[in-house]
């Protein structure tokens, strides 16, 4: 992670999660984090097995010329669309954030490049059913927020396992390893046993939420 966006959401949500694998959704407050909101976005499974936006941020309707709120992720992205929501159903189910690195192409025929972090956030059960992510612009243009982008094309995309580092993550003064349980695996082992050759491979060819139900 380069940029102060995709950092900041990533240090406040491994922050939440404190021990566990993710944080539950009910953690997130958004007074908390009121100088991203508009650059945040929320995913969730829908009824037909698409992913879809539950919420997004002004900022990046804005990005895209309309409201995103129920729309699909795939539908931002040129190419590979399998391969987007794979990733995302995958970060929900093992409960490791992804970082991806994107071009975003108008429809006038700029371009920008972008990153994208996704993170897993739990329900009441324990299980990692919706994301919380981010999409930030790598440069300043003016045409950005003017001109609709067309499409996103991703360049790469990587797991953020080693910023999981269990050992981090437990409270100070706890002298007694914790018990690894279906809710709170390790990271290494689940990186590991099910993702280590899923990512890392190039592709082939201020303001509120504005859509929150």
């Amino acid at each position: 992670m380069r940029l102060n966006t995709t950092i900041q959401i990533f240090d406040y949500w491994n922050k939440l999660r404190g021990s566990e694998i993710a944080p539950l959704r009910t953690q997130v407050e958004p007074r908390d984090i009121s100088q991203l909101l508009s650059s945040l976005f929320m995913l969730e499974t829908s009824e037909t097995s698409r992913v879809t936006f539950r919420l997004a941020g002004t900022r990046i309707c804005d990005l895209f010329g309309h409201d995103l709120g129920g729309s699909c992720l795939s539908e931002l992205w040129a190419h590979g669309h399998e391969d987007i929501e794979k990733t995302a159903v995958g970060v929900m189910e093992h409960g490791i954030p992804a970082l991806l690195n994107a071009t975003g192409y108008s429809t006038a025929g700029h371009r920008a490049a972008f990153e994208i972090i996704l993170l897993p956030l739990r329900n009441a059960e324990g299980e990692c059913d919706k994301l919380l992510g981010a999409i930030a612009p790598a440069t300043t243009a003016s045409w950005l927020e003017v001109v609709p982008l067309q499409f996103l094309a991703l360049d790469r995309s990587r797991l953020l396992h080693e910023q999981l580092d269990p050992a981090e993550s437990t409270p100070s003064g706890a002298n007694e390893p914790r018990a690894a349980t279906s809710g709170s695996r390790s990271i290494a082992d689940t990186v590991r046993r099910l993702m280590s050759s899923l990512m890392d491979e190039p592709v082939k060819q201020d303001a509120p939420f504005r859509h929150y139900r």
